[in-house]
């Protein structure tokens, strides 16, 4: 992974990737007690920044593999993501989804054109072995969620938009905050702030029980979660930091931050009242870790990602009343 490949990707998403707002409200400086900057991935296409990594990925094979058509694992956004790409270029796209998946993603990755497989993870059947299985037997591509050097250089074109949209505010300093699973997002965004905006430090944010990468960061090793599933953030739920994305996150990123499921929905709640966007549980963790753990952070500006809002009505409903 370099910088070139997050340029590269730039140039090949540009017209079909939103360039996402930075969003503020005053509500929000006055709960965290600093300026408190919001990237509204939830904004994205698909709802989320998933969308970025599977154009770079998929647009970065070559004709001939990509029309056999494409395979990936997920728990919802990184399948729609791929899916809508994968429909864009017109090929298939087989997507391996956890079935304790929210129904809403499942319902989006279909309509979107994915064939979707399901499996337990709560029996910790393997989604990568299956991934790789299917792969072999159809002749697809397989397009990992977060460990793909293409994937985490499309990621990586948000931190390019967060240094221009800052620097246009007038923010050289600042304590990055974004929501974390396997590392995609966070080592994009890092690769490219070091590279445009070195003033900014980046720190993972994620949610109580699962936060392998605040604990892989402070051990110096790769650390696992005790379980995958059962947590209210369903969208940053993975097993531990990858093989590509933690040496970059060891290299260029501050200690990580951890807040409880209920700041998440209270952030969410948050989010709708004063920023009128909605966010799902896991991708209100950065937001929940500003709002609530600013005095985590050295900074007086934190620009926090809201990474995605593809969240079930019921699950946003227990969010709001939580105001």
């Amino acid at each position: 992974m370099n910088f070139d490949m997050i340029t590269a990707a730039a140039a090949r998403v540009q017209g079909h990737v939103r360039r996402t707002p930075l969003l503020s409200s005053p509500a929000l400086d006055a709960i965290a007690g600093k300026r408190i900057l919001v990237k509204a991935e939830c904004l994205q296409h698909t709802g989320s920044f998933k969308y970025r990594g599977g154009w770079s990925a998929v647009s970065a094979l070559d004709e001939e593999t990509r029309k056999k058509g494409v395979i990936a694992f997920s728990s919802g956004n990184h399948a729609q993501g791929i899916a809508a790409a994968a429909r864009a270029f017109g090929i298939p796209a087989v997507i391996i989804m956890p079935a304790d998946a929210p129904a809403l993603k499942i319902e989006g990755t279909k309509m979107l054109g994915g064939e979707v497989v399901l499996y337990d993870r709560a029996a910790r059947e393997c989604r990568e072995t299956i991934g790789k299985n299917l792969a072999k037997e159809r002749g697809l591509t397989l397009i990992k969620p977060y460990d793909e050097p293409e994937v985490i250089a499309g990621q990586g074109t948000c931190g390019l938009e967060i240094a221009e949209q800052a620097a246009e505010l007038g923010v050289t300093k600042a304590d990055i905050l974004v929501c974390c699973g396997g590392g995609g997002l966070t080592s994009g965004i890092a690769l490219a702030l070091a590279a445009t905006a070195p003033g900014m430090r980046v720190h993972p944010a994620e949610p109580e029980g699962y936060d392998d990468v605040a604990r892989s960061l402070q051990s110096g090793t790769r650390e696992r979660n005790a379980t995958e599933a059962g947590g209210l953030c369903d969208a940053i739920l993975t097993p531990m930091p990858g093989e590509i994305t933690f040496p970059i996150m060891s290299r260029l990123c501050g200690p990580g931050l951890v807040a409880s499921e209920a700041e998440a929905q209270k952030a969410m709640a948050l989010a709708f009242r004063h920023l009128k966007v909605v966010a799902e549980p896991g991708g209100a963790i950065a937001l929940a870790c500003a709002l609530f753990h600013a005095q985590e952070t050295e900074s007086d500006t934190i620009i926090a990602t809201i990474s995605g809002g593809n969240v079930d009505p019921e699950t946003f409903a227990r969010a709001l009343q939580t105001l």
